[in-house]
């Protein structure tokens, strides 16, 4: 049992707008608002996206760092601010690179078949990996499989992913803008990734997301199996009883009260991480 997970929060995500949720948080005053919130509740990563004027995915420099200040004005360091590099098919793998060299955010998630989409991408990968650590950026890597998952050992194996990086989260279930219940995940579906992380005897820091309103199950059941916990509106809106929670900070309230964890904070973690 994960006594002390880490618990990160994604607020919006890069689809769900304010006509699918009203009470989604968007704009740099709302995500801050929020994210002190859920450190209050036992959150220690915010798991960021930010918006254009039309609600749309962006991954604009500008926006990501008057957001940053907005939450760190709020929180200080009290959360770490993981800025995401999705491509959400906007953005081509240098583009998302450039983003971060830009920003260079204290933490970022990466999906890994977003940057090496064909192993012709490895190499220019591998010089981005190795820069993202010697910048020291706290990495983690976003797998949707356990080929993937597979891929990522082998990847460490030859030093693409740079030694000591080890931080994944593993994605169940599928990306929807309204939860509907034949696309829940489920507990269960975490099993093979466990099963394959026998396989590999590879050591690694894992979290899962879970799409849908069995989302507090599925952290659950991963964090009583030594993971941690993604939590928020990006993937799930319901509470257990399937009613519509009004903030993502009352999920992650759920998350800790159900689960009897008492969570690390963002100091634990850096600490942990020797960010």
């Amino acid at each position: 049992m994960n006594n002390q997970p880490i618990i990160i929060v994604a607020p919006n995500g890069a689809r769900k707008t304010k006509e699918n949720l009203p009470q989604i948080p968007l704009w740099p005053d709302e995500l801050a608002i929020e994210a002190k919130n859920c450190v209050e509740q036992g959150a220690s990563m915010f798991h960021l996206h930010i918006r254009d004027a039309n609600q749309g995915h962006t991954l604009d420099v500008d926006t990501y760092r008057r957001t940053i200040d907005a939450i760190r004005k709020t929180c200080g360091d009290k959360i770490i601010i993981q800025a995401t590099s999705e491509s959400c098919g906007i953005y081509e793998p240098q583009q998302q690179m450039e983003m971060v060299k830009k920003l260079k955010p204290e933490a970022v998630s990466m999906a890994l078949r977003e940057f090496i989409p064909r192993p012709d991408y490895e190499v220019e990968a591998e010089e981005f990996f190795a820069w993202v650590k010697e910048n020291k950026i706290f990495a983690q890597y976003i797998l949707y499989s356990t080929d993937e998952l597979k891929y990522f050992a082998d990847l460490k194996e030859q030093r693409i992913i740079p030694e000591g990086d080890n931080f994944v989260l593993f994605v169940l279930g599928k990306k929807m803008a309204v939860s509907t219940v034949g696309n829940y995940a489920e507990p269960k579906d975490l099993d093979p990734w466990l099963e394959t992380l026998k396989e590999l005897k590879i050591d690694l820091n894992w979290a899962i997301c879970a799409f849908g309103g069995n989302e507090n199950a599925c952290v659950s059941y991963a964090v009583k199996n030594g993971g941690n916990a993604r939590i928020g509106f990006e993937n799930n809106h319901l509470f257990v009883d399937q009613s519509t929670a009004p903030s993502n900070a009352a999920l992650v309230k759920q998350f800790v009260e159900t689960s009897s964890t008492k969570p690390l904070t963002a100091a634990e973690v850096r600490k942990k991480f020797g960010l």
